[in-house]
């Protein structure tokens, strides 16, 4: 019987687990199996370097960019920005490249370029969900997507 839950085991005795995602948000276009924990904790720590808001955050692999490497780009809803955009997106890059050896192994293989953070305007994942039907409390947008349907409607909120 599958939840669909990925747990983890934080203690062997006595025995005690902690559910840190969903089996089906994950992203590995490219081999590197990042799960939501992986990207929850880099961005916890990230945050807690750089001050920020984060309303929400999404991210897709970008296979095909127009110009450069494929990367993993990252949309975000800020409350309030970090007061350096670049230092915080480099930091968020190291965090990702230290919890997940795989994406760590994509960089240093120069196979993905660093991570790229889309800034989106206010209420775009309100908008998204709204879009979807599925606008409430009980709804969540994933952290995670291992293809460009959420991320495609988001572009359409960046702020560049």
């Amino acid at each position: 019987y599958s939840i669909g839950d990925v747990v983890r085991f934080i203690s062997k005795n006595p025995h005690r687990i902690l559910v840190s995602g969903r089996t089906k948000h994950f992203t590995s276009a490219f081999g590197e199996h990042v799960i939501a924990f992986e990207v929850e904790e880099a961005m916890k720590t990230t945050v807690e370097k750089f001050p920020a808001q984060i309303t929400e955050f999404h991210l897709a692999p970008q296979v095909n960019p127009k110009n450069g490497l494929p990367y993993h780009e990252w949309f975000i809803e800020f409350e309030k920005e970090p007061e350096n955009m670049e230092a915080f997106r480099k930091n968020l890059d190291d965090e990702m490249r230290k919890r997940n050896t795989y994406y760590d192994d994509l960089i240093s293989g120069n196979i993905l370029q660093p991570l790229i953070i889309t800034k989106l305007k206010k209420n775009a994942f309100q908008d998204y969900a709204k879009s979807e039907g599925k606008l409430g409390g009980q709804n969540k947008i994933p952290r995670l997507a291992n293809d460009r349907k959420i991320g495609d409607f988001l572009e359409g909120f960046s702020m560049k």
